[in-house]
């Protein structure tokens, strides 16, 4: 069975209605008087500034296309049919309840059938998704369904394990705790041995 489609780009209403820099930096300083300081003093003058260019490195993901990084595969494989892995992907993004860093790695993999795709496009894909307003489960979902959409491999497994700041800076206070989730699709589901490899090598080294 397929991998239900997956909303890539973000709905083009949101995209034409988004506020301009200024909008931008007069809400920040409404946080900040909000949170009981004075936007105008010396140290937070530059703030607002600030934060709107971090913004715009932290979800740098709602303008970009992982479609397009996809796109470009190679046939010239010489009949390899084994598993294709890219493990250990650094990832930052930031939890869609409390705008706090979900900070972890992702291990991606796909069984090619005829076509592969070059390794820093995996690692493209999951910067693009990561690089937006999310929750782990759906990150972890909308990486392998792109990768399976576009490429239409046999079998695709992503997973990820990450520390989420909203449960260690606030709430609960709990440091040290990670959470993983898993998306595997197609052989990777249907396939045991395989699965099992998978799960070794991104296992290895910790």
């Amino acid at each position: 069975m397929n991998a239900p489609s997956v909303p890539f780009r973000p709905d083009p209403s949101w995209s034409a209605s988004r506020p301009s820099r200024a909008e931008a930096e007069a809400a920040v300083r409404t946080l900040i008087r909000w949170a009981g300081d004075d936007p105008e003093r010396e140290g937070l003058i530059d703030t607002p500034a600030r934060v709107a260019r971090a913004y715009e490195e932290f979800f740098a993901g709602y303008d970009q296309d992982p479609v397009e990084v996809l796109t470009r595969t190679f046939e010239e494989t010489d009949g390899y049919d084994e598993m294709v892995m890219l493990r250990g992907i650094r990832l930052e993004s930031h939890c869609e309840h409390h705008m706090v860093p979900i900070l972890g790695v992702a291990h991606v993999a796909y069984l090619p059938d005829r076509r592969v795709v070059g390794i820093s496009k995996l690692a493209r894909v999951v910067e693009i998704f990561a690089k937006r307003l999310q929750i782990q489960e759906k990150l972890t979902a909308q990486i392998a369904n792109a990768i399976e959409e576009v490429l239409q491999p046999k079998g695709v497994a992503v997973v990820i394990d990450a520390a989420h700041q909203c449960m260690t800076t606030r709430g609960v206070h709990k440091s040290g705790v990670s959470m993983v989730t898993s998306r595997m699709i197609g052989a990777f589901r249907t396939d045991p041995a395989l699965r099992r490899e998978f799960l070794s090598l991104a296992n290895r080294g910790e």
